[in-house]
């Protein structure tokens, strides 16, 4: 007798010896391993992000513009516009290779380094809540530190992307990248005294390093030098030293109109949100109680207006984001790849725990904003193009190009509902 089961009866058996809900879960899978998950996860998270953002601002916004006698939409419709130039440079980056991000790294750098310094040393510049950290060009006025953030990468990325066990020796490390580069950027970033930037860069410039395979004693060293940095610029200014000093004070803690009041009225508009919110557009602490509302301390104003869901979901779409850029980062074979997107997550994900941390109190006031979501538009802008060069990154793996390809376009997606002229016909005839 023959012991050969046949294909029939091997599927019957696996069906009845496999869990419940298996033959459910492995489609699942099969998505999240397919070539274009990447690209779609960074995608919708970064849309997501942006429309939520457009819609925050305006509620945040609109009575502070109402009392400044301007339009309740004038600064929702200064951060529409400069979404739709932040999706034109975003879609520009998605469809560059590889190789063009290689040239233009040095030219990036060498942009962002003159722009910050005509901040310095003409009459362009501009000082804002004590940082001279803006470039006013006509009616154009916008940070050219956020563009140095997109350069730090790049550069990074390409100085370390051939260097193979050469970046275990420090001074393959400290010559081409952290002294000629990194180090003067910061000293351009905080002759302007924006401490808050300068802390991100040197987020951006630790990851760039971890991921290149820098030696670990010079991390060490590192934080050190930083430390003392830091130290010196908050002993140095009477501003910063007050706002330390006043953070560190458990009575400033619970004074809603002293020197921390602006952190005591982003608790009070969490705690105010509770469970559920007050109701989108319903805020109270945006009526001058809390300044910065649509800026640094939109998370605020989002915990008071949609509760706990809305504050999740921010927290859930950055977490989506960093696996998304996990996976591009584990999965690509070109060094550069993996260097510049391990830098742009930490640049985005350091900046915003920085700015989630110090509205929710743990950690000082420094001016930084919620990535894709606070209102400013050289923010927004530098960190979309940089989230299309995630994207065009994700078409690059093995592939993804390949599918994308092969899908019909939205609009041809879109027409595919309605009925054709040969349905029309065949519908007419059977009746």
């Amino acid at each position: 007798m023959s012991t050969t089961t046949t294909p029939r009866k091997v599927t019957a058996a696996r069906t009845a010896e496999d869990p419940p809900g298996a033959a459910r879960a492995l489609p699942v899978i099969g998505r999240l391993e397919s070539p274009l998950t990447t690209y779609y996860l960074i995608l919708g998270a970064t849309t997501t992000l942006v429309v939520f953002g457009l819609i925050m601002v305006f509620s945040a916004s609109s009575v502070e513009a109402l009392l400044s006698d301007q339009a309740s939409y004038s600064v929702f419709l200064r951060q529409l516009m400069f979404a739709g130039i932040g999706a034109v440079g975003a879609a520009v980056a998605v469809h560059l290779q590889v190789a063009w991000w290689k040239r233009l790294a040095v030219p990036t750098l060498l942009l962002a380094v003159a722009l910050q310094t005509l901040v310095l040393v003409t009459p362009l510049g501009r000082t804002v809540n004590g940082n001279r950290n803006w470039l006013a060009l006509g009616p154009l006025q916008f940070q050219p530190s956020e563009f140095a953030k997109l350069a730090l990468v790049l550069v990074g990325a390409m100085v370390f992307a051939n260097k193979g066990a050469l970046v275990a020796r420090p001074v393959h490390v400290l010559l081409p990248y952290v002294i000629p580069v990194a180090a003067v950027v910061l000293a351009l970033v905080l002759a302007g005294h924006d401490l808050g930037t300068a802390i991100v860069l040197l987020v951006i410039v630790a990851a760039v390093l971890a991921v290149a395979g820098a030696p670990m004693w010079l991390f060490g060293a590192g934080a050190m030098l930083g430390l003392a940095g830091v130290a010196v610029m908050v002993l140095t200014s009477d501003n910063r030293m007050t706002r330390i000093t006043s953070f560190l004070s458990p009575e400033c803690q619970t004074d809603p109109n002293g020197l921390c009041g602006q952190s005591v009225h982003g608790m009070y508009a969490l705690a105010d949100g509770g469970w559920w919110g007050v109701g989108l557009g319903a805020s109270k602490e945006k009526w001058e109680w809390l300044s910065e509302a649509h800026n640094d301390f939109i998370f605020a104003i989002i915990g008071e207006e949609l509760g706990l869901p809305g504050t999740l979901m921010i927290l859930a779409l950055f977490a989506i984001l960093a696996w998304a850029a996990y996976r591009l980062v584990k999965r690509t074979q070109d060094k550069f790849v993996r260097i510049a997107a391990a830098g742009i997550m930490a640049w985005l994900l350091g900046q915003a725990i920085i700015n989630i941390g110090s509205v929710i109190g743990l950690f000082p006031v420094v001016g930084v904003p919620l990535p894709l979501v606070s209102a400013g538009g050289s923010s927004l802008v530098t960190t979309m193009v940089a989230l299309g060069i995630l994207l065009s990154f994700a078409r690059g793996e093995p592939g993804c190009r390949a599918l994308l390809a092969a899908r019909p376009s939205m609009i041809k997606r879109s027409f595919a509902v309605l009925p054709t002229r040969a349905t029309l016909s065949s519908r007419r005839g059977g009746r």
